[in-house]
């Protein structure tokens, strides 16, 4: 009666009643042979509905699969016509998720996709890309419960990096000092412990990619002045300034030039130093921000490592302080360069841990630890989770519904983390055989190849972060923290109670649960286009194509810089897993330095913890000219101009900013001094 059958993807195909045959005998086998001696009557029976009911039609596949159920259910096959609806969901799970596959392979073939702002688009970069959303969509689908899943997806809450979900943790501060004094193995051979600064340099970098491989996240080294300077007394005290130049040269440049995750992207890399005011601490630390200085080999800008400055008066704050002269080169680097960023030893949270206290690029910040001893090295951030703000006071349009709403989403938050700290838990050492098998991760020291991870990773931190502080505040009570003192102490109030939650989370299940400002990378619009879509344009909230980060003001309201930091500083200390401020200047500083100086002085009387300088940075690629570039070079008239921005802590170029952080950049205003 049918001489063929249009399938969902338009094409025919043959009329085979076998098919339908295969499909009964296949439902009635699931549901334990219920009707596996009748194939042949039910097959026969569904045949018939169909000449009955679409003779001189065109015959769909949706139609045969449809009356197959009906006709299962009709004849008492309830148990079979259940197993072969479950098995035509199961199906149409697979197609959905081999057409998503397909639309975001196509957009990253395309370069209309690409969720973090230093992936390079080698072929290689692609490939993980698209093995990263292949690893996303089955753990969405597979692992996560629906309920942390549909939060995620309904844009109440953001579960970052979902691609590593079981597989590894975020960050680490790694113990430079150690790994040099023992020696490693980076997979295919044992490297001995180096004897010269230049050769302790190249190991640095290995350092930093061997592990950027077992992990998601940033590397960092927190006291890299305090390590090199140990080296150098122990194995070549004889170092001269101009070999260390050399060194700090060639790991700058090999830093900004070798690719982890088979080539995806330059490792994102952190260095603190300022804090050592030995003789080679000293050296060290002035021959690296000599390097940044200089620049890369046509004086290019250096993207990575980023360079954390920690400023601690009795070391550096002051003209008495033995390393003031290094914090004077600091400011004189961070005006051409953008970096170093500088963090604050003496701030009222920082202060009881002396100079341990070390941040990485994008503000994380690990110390607090009820699993072992509160030092940084070897430990860092486990995973994180973001919470929408301005989506959660759509909802609940009331402070007292929005504090409610609040409560109930930090424990949703927790919930998750708690997840993917279990699943987690089981990975193997060998697993991860940089960073378990080398013994990097704290608590790592006792463990076998075999051994599960999890006594090592509760050293880790778990961070709930959120987004959007200005924009809530807009929403409960029509003005952000810039403009109203209501406003400001309600936006305190909001991620105090953040805090306490995290603090709470922490002593019932005796982890590092943690509070974080999180830097909105990936996250950039993703909130807004959901919550637009479901409440249209408001505003000052999703009139934008972005929500602005964390406690930030919005980055186009205009106010003083030193206002602008009396107005953040304060949630520095709220914010233990992360924070980060910055002004915005319309040029280079670098003939300013006691602008930014002024600045930095004022963060610390206000009990920042840490903080940046921006300014536009452009170059031109073909001659080398930097400053404000419009449209073409003012030297060669060269078009090739690399437009350097900061986006979430670390420096990248603008080409590579998805469209929220576009809209952001673009919306960016001036912070006048």
């Amino acid at each position: 009666m049918f001489s063929c059958v249009i399938k969902r993807n338009g094409s025919t195909v043959a009329f085979d009643e076998r098919a339908i045959a295969r499909a009964v005998l296949l439902a009635t086998e699931a549901a334990g042979d219920e009707g596996a001696d009748r194939v042949a009557e039910l097959t026969a029976a569904i045949v018939a509905d169909l000449e009955t009911q679409h003779a001189g039609h065109a015959l769909g596949v949706e139609t045969i699969e449809e009356t197959i159920e009906f006709i299962l259910s009709q004849q008492g096959c309830r148990a079979a016509a259940h197993a072969y609806i479950r098995h035509r969901l199961e199906k149409e799970r697979v197609r959905e998720e081999r057409d998503e596959l397909g639309d975001i392979v196509g957009a990253i073939l395309e370069e209309k996709h690409c969720e973090n702002a230093n992936f390079s688009r080698s072929p290689a970069a692609k490939m993980q890309q698209i093995a990263a959303t292949a690893s996303r969509i089955y753990y969405t689908d597979r692992l996560i419960p629906r309920e942390f899943m549909l939060a995620h997806e309904w844009g109440e809450l953001h579960i970052h990096d979902l691609d590593y979900y079981a597989l590894t943790v975020n960050c680490l501060q790694i113990d430079l000092g150690r790994l040099l004094s023992t020696g490693f193995n980076p997979g295919h051979g044992f490297v001995r412990p180096p004897a010269r600064l230049d050769e302790a340099a190249a190991l640095a970098a290995t350092i930093i990619l061997s592990n950027q491989n077992d992990m998601f996240g940033g590397q960092s080294f927190p006291h890299f002045d305090r390590s090199l300077g140990e080296f150098i007394r122990a194995r070549c005290p004889n170092t001269t300034e101009a070999e260390a130049a050399e060194a700090m040269a060639a790991l700058v440049l090999t830093i900004n030039t070798m690719h982890s995750r088979a080539g995806g992207n330059v490792p994102f890399s952190s260095v603190n130093v300022g804090g050592d005011a030995t003789t080679e601490g000293r050296l060290v630390t002035r021959a690296l921000l000599q390097a940044f200085a200089n620049g890369l080999g046509r004086g290019e800008t250096p993207l990575f490592p980023n360079i954390v400055f920690r400023l601690k008066a009795g070391v550096n704050f002051n003209p008495a302080d033995p390393n003031y002269d290094l914090f004077q080169l600091a400011i004189k680097v961070a005006g051409r360069r953008m970096n170093p960023t500088f963090s604050f030893m003496d701030a009222s949270f920082n202060r009881a841990y002396g100079d341990e206290v070390s941040y990485m690029g994008c503000r994380t910040r690990v110390m607090q630890n009820r699993c072992g001893p509160e030092v940084v090295a070897g430990r860092g951030n486990i995973a994180a989770v973001t919470l929408n703000l301005p989506g959660m006071a759509l909802r609940t349009k009331s402070i007292a519904a929005f504090m409610t709403e609040l409560e109930r989403m930090v424990e949703l938050a927790g919930r998750q983390l708690l997840h993917r700290f279990q699943i987690l838990s089981h990975r193997q050492v060998q697993d991860l055989p940089f960073l378990m098998g080398e013994k990097i991760y704290a608590g790592s020291e006792n463990l076998e190849p075999d051994d599960e991870i999890g006594p090592a990773i509760r050293n880790g931190t778990l961070a709930i972060g959120f987004i959007g502080l200005a924009e809530a505040l807009v929403v409960l009570c029509g003005r952000h923290h810039g403009e109203d003192d209501e406003a400001w102490r309600l936006g305190q109030k909001i991620v105090s109670r953040i805090r306490e939650l995290t603090d709470e989370l922490s002593l019932r299940h005796q982890l590092n649960f943690t509070t974080y400002a999180t830097p909105a990378e990936g996250l950039s619009g993703r909130f807004t286009m959901i919550d637009r879509e479901n409440v249209g344009s408001v505003p000052g909230v999703t009139d934008k194509g972005y929500y602005t980060n964390s406690f930030h003001l919005p980055v186009d309201y205009v106010i003083s810089a030193f206002t602008k930091i009396e107005r953040e500083a304060p949630f520095h200390r709220l914010c233990n897993a992360g924070h980060i401020s910055y002004v915005e200047l319309p040029a280079a500083p670098e003939g300013n330095p006691a602008a930014v100086e002024k600045l930095l002085r004022h963060l610390a009387a206000h009990d920042a913890g840490y903080a940046g300088i921006n300014f536009p940075l452009d170059e031109c690629v073909s001659c080398g000219h930097h400053g404000l570039i419009e449209d073409d070079c003012p030297v060669c008239h060269g078009r090739r101009i690399r437009r350097i921005r900061r986006v979430t802590g670390y420096l990248s170029t603008s080409d590579c900013f998805n469209a929220g952080k576009r809209a952001e950049l673009a919306a960016r205003v001036v912070h006048p001094l």
